[in-house]
């Protein structure tokens, strides 16, 4: 069976969500290469090329949540000062 153009044609939402998998997708494989990386000036290439991924995930990120694409659940405050009070007590253990 022989598929159309308009068949193959992702719409907004679906290419924004492929580019914000891929650029999540990068930054995972960046972030190996920089913990492997043996040498100064590779590990200051990926570094850039990491930081550069990053800055692009966030604004596609930014631009679904801005077309309602994305849903963001905020935190309860007792969530978040239930893992802060866990996070302080593991800073002390390690600080002992």
């Amino acid at each position: 069976m022989k598929q159309s153009k308009q068949d193959t044609t992702l719409n907004e939402k679906d290419a924004l969500q492929d580019m914000l998998d891929t650029e999540k997708l990068l930054l995972s494989y960046y972030s190996v290469a920089l913990t492997e990386g043996s040498c100064k000036p590779f590990r200051k290439e990926i570094l850039k090329n990491y930081t550069s991924s990053a800055e692009t995930q966030f604004n596609v990120f930014e631009q679904m949540l801005a077309r309602g694409y994305y849903q963001v659940m905020p935190a309860e405050k007792m969530l978040i000062d239930q893992k802060t009070e866990t996070f302080s007590k593991v800073q002390k253990q390690i600080a002992q």
